[in-house]
């Protein structure tokens, strides 16, 4: 029996609303080094065909290996519409699509990587995201993480409080991420470490199995 995936909708029409604002809100050189950081966290992305899976306003893209070919994805037009601006500037080999990351429209193994920028946490349904990307992974390619996480078994009082507020607005503040790796067993963590506010965002590579 399908699963129905939770409504996109509230959270399509909060960042249409949040898109002017976006790359202000995010794009403070602490999340944009931690952005490069991540892209460094891996080498040889010659012709590497490369999913950006939520892709924003594009405040990836001045920061892409130039040797890649990428495609990005991003379920609310607004977004996508200044992220093709930032393309325009670019010499980035990159295709934009209006595309839901917990339902992606691509075939199994398609991509070389993938790339989770601060998604993860944003999703309604985070583990589908996570599937999805792990399912268009070819064998042995590697998905990048860039998100904020509570550890396993922490407790986080105001963190989790905070998430019914702000799930629906922005983000959500109470994904573990051990929880939603742990049914994608086709996924081998290769590196987890501290990126940014002492360990809240983590440095995270995953690698699909062959």
């Amino acid at each position: 029996m399908l699963t129905k995936q939770p409504s996109t909708k509230p959270l399509r029409y909060a960042y249409t609303l949040w898109s002017p604002f976006y790359d202000v809100l995010l794009g403070a050189s602490a999340i944009q080094k931690a952005r490069r950081n991540s892209l460094a966290l891996l080498d040889d992305w010659l012709d590497k065909s490369v999913l950006i899976t939520g892709i924003g306003t594009g405040l990836d893209i001045p920061l892409l290996p130039r040797e890649a070919i990428y495609t990005g994805i991003d379920i609310t037009p607004a977004m996508l519409d200044r992220a093709r601006c930032c393309a325009q500037k670019s010499d980035a080999r990159i295709e934009l699509l209006t595309g839901n990351a917990m339902q992606l429209d691509f075939a199994d193994e398609t991509f070389d990587r993938v790339v989770l920028h601060l998604i993860l946490a944003v999703v309604p349904d985070p583990l589908s995201a996570l599937s999805e990307a792990a399912r268009v992974l070819k064998p042995g390619g590697d998905i990048l993480i860039l998100d904020k996480f509570l550890r396993l078994g922490q407790i986080a009082p105001l963190r989790r409080a905070l998430s019914i507020l702000t799930r629906n607005l922005a983000t959500r503040t109470d994904v573990v991420f051990e929880d939603i790796l742990a049914p994608c067993d086709n996924l081998k963590v290769i590196l987890d470490q501290p990126a940014l506010f002492r360990g809240w965002f983590r440095h995270i590579v995953l690698r699909k199995n062959f």
